[in-house]
C-alpha cells in the first residue's frame, strides 16, 4: 500500500491532500487508512509534509530513484552483515550494470577512471618516484 499512495502523490500535481490521495486511489481505502500509510512513509523519510490549515499537505522526499535507494540503504542498514549483502549484490549484477557501478563510484570519489586509486593520477606521481 505504501507504493501505491506514493505513486499517487508522485502523479499529483504538487503537494497533495489525504483526501486527494484517497480520491486518486479509487476511495477503496478508508481515509484513517491514508493517513496512516501517509504517517509511516514521513517516518521512514520518504514524504515530506506541511500544514495547510488544520491538515497537512504531503510530497514525495525523492524522485521514484532516490526513493529505490532509500528503500535499498535501509534494507542494507537492517543487514548485520553488510560486507556479505553488498558482497552478494555486487556478484549477481550483470557486467553492464557492474561498469555502471565503477563509474559512478569514480565520479563520487573523484578518482581519475584510467587509473586506479594506487597508480599515477592527476595528484600523484607514477610509481617509483
Amino acid at each position: 500500500m505504501e507504493a501505491q499512495v506514493l505513486a499517487a502523490l508522485h502523479q499529483a500535481p504538487g503537494a497533495a491532500t489525504a483526501a486527494w490521495v484517497q480520491d486518486h486511489l479509487g476511495g477503496d481505502l478508508a481515509y484513517t487508512t491514508v493517513m496512516t500509510i501517509l504517517s509511516r512513509l514521513h517516518a521512514k523519510k520518504a514524504v515530506t509534509r506541511e500544514r495547510a490549515g488544520r491538515s497537512y499537505v504531503w510530497t514525495p522526499a525523492a524522485d521514484e530513484a532516490g526513493l529505490a535507494a532509500l528503500r535499498m540503504r535501509r534494507v542494507l542498514d537492517s543487514e548485520s552483515d553488510r560486507d556479505a549483502v553488498l558482497a552478494s549484490f555486487v556478484s549477481a549484477l550483470s557486467a553492464q550494470d557492474e561498469q555502471l557501478l565503477r563509474t559512478l563510484l569514480e565520479r563520487a570519489t573523484g578518482e581519475d577512471p584510467g587509473h586506479d586509486a594506487t597508480g599515477p593520477g592527476p595528484d600523484r606521481p607514477p610509481h617509483g618516484d
